[in-house]
């Protein structure tokens, strides 16, 4: 049976108590989980054009409430650097990976309400899919969240909570409520199963460039989800022999914002003392002290990889440039171009950039 754990102690819960985190470190759960083997690229020919193709690695293997998310288009940006437009998905960005798995979780744990909080995607994503599933939702949202994110999230039928105090004040209100009897936290950052969907991306990439992936993978770090996810996805791919040499993880953090990378290039395990965090337009990933801190800086560091922080003329910049070049994407999502546009060494061979969310989201930077 797929149980809970808690990499830090070792504590160990059922998937159907409602237990949102560790009851003794009250940190986020991994789960102890492993795909099944003996499945190549070319077994996935016949199967559904979703993510749910790769039912065999996930520890879903089906869902009833589905909106078809997965399967995104990768496309040539230069010679060597490609963009998956994960912005293509059904709400608008790559959270509906994740989002997909919770809402399926919760549907067959049948809670009284579901609840999350987000700095926007997160939680249109966990509203579309608790809409579908036919389950009672409520987002907490930092004040001054884009405005046309919280719009998402009402149309779709969820409360919205909007905190004032900012992103680390949402999470508190959001977890106080998760406490509550029978409720299910759809945490993006403590709920591993939102981890086992965004690896699909890795998947994905794998089956398109025919059973291998690049030399190095950008991703925008902010509670880590999509990097965990990917560094989660390479480790199963080379374990089940599938993949020969893993790729360098190049995390991406907004020079406003960036604990993680300050923590990596000061030779920390964990986070540093806290500093005084600035406005940034890369507002996804504008979390000041990620739980999963610990675990992100430890799977870009086993990867070769590095932290690349990017300032906000290059994130105005990386928009404008995508948009000449066709891709309409929104201030965070850009922020791997940005980093990885003017090259360096640590951007040496090929590599894939996510596309997150789409530019309606958040509209041009002024």
């Amino acid at each position: 049976m797929t149980i809970y754990y808690c990499p830090v102690d070792g504590t160990r819960s059922a998937i159907t108590a409602l237990t949102w985190c560790c009851p003794v470190c009250r940190g986020p759960w991994d789960l102890d989980f492993t795909p099944a083997r003996g499945l190549g690229p070319h077994a996935l020919t016949a199967r559904v054009d979703s993510l749910w193709r790769y039912k065999d690695f996930l520890p879903l293997d089906s869902s009833a409430i589905s909106l078809g998310e997965g399967r995104t288009p990768l496309v040539p940006l230069t010679d060597t650097v490609s963009a998956k437009l994960d912005y293509l998905m059904p709400t608008l960005s790559f959270k509906d990976r994740g989002a997909v798995m919770l809402a399926e979780l919760a549907r067959r744990l049948g809670p009284d309400r579901v609840v999350a909080d987000s700095t926007g995607n997160a939680g249109t994503s966990v509203a579309a899919y608790c809409a579908r599933a036919g389950l009672p939702c409520t987002v907490y949202v930092p004040e001054g969240t884009s405005p046309k994110k919280t719009e998402q999230i009402r149309a779709h039928g969820a409360r919205l909570v909007a905190v004032p105090g900012g992103r680390e004040a949402t999470a508190l209100a959001a977890r106080a409520a998760a406490d509550e009897p029978g409720v299910f936290y759809a945490s993006h950052v403590f709920n591993p199963y939102f981890l086992h969907g965004t690896k699909t991306y890795v998947y994905e990439l794998w089956e398109d460039l025919g059973g291998r992936l690049p030399d190095a993978l950008a991703v925008p770090v902010g509670n880590g989800t999509l990097l965990l996810g990917a560094a989660l996805a390479v480790a199963e791919l080379h374990a089940l022999g599938l993949i020969e040499t893993r790729p360098r993880l190049l995390a991406v953090q907004a020079d406003a914002v960036s604990p993680l990378a300050a923590a990596f290039h000061a030779g920390a395990d964990d986070l540093l003392p806290a500093t005084p965090a600035a406005p940034t337009l890369a507002e996804g990933i504008a979390i000041p002290r990620p739980p999963r801190a610990r675990q992100i800086l430890a799977a870009v560091r086993a990867s070769g990889g590095t932290f690349l922080t990017v300032p906000e003329d290059g994130i105005r910049e990386a928009q404008r440039d995508l948009a000449a070049r066709g891709f309409y994407v929104e201030t965070t999502g850009v922020a791997c171009w940005a980093a990885v546009r003017e090259g360096g060494e640590a951007v040496r061979g090929s590599v894939v950039v996510p596309l997150c969310g789409a530019g309606l989201k958040t509209g041009m930077a002024g």
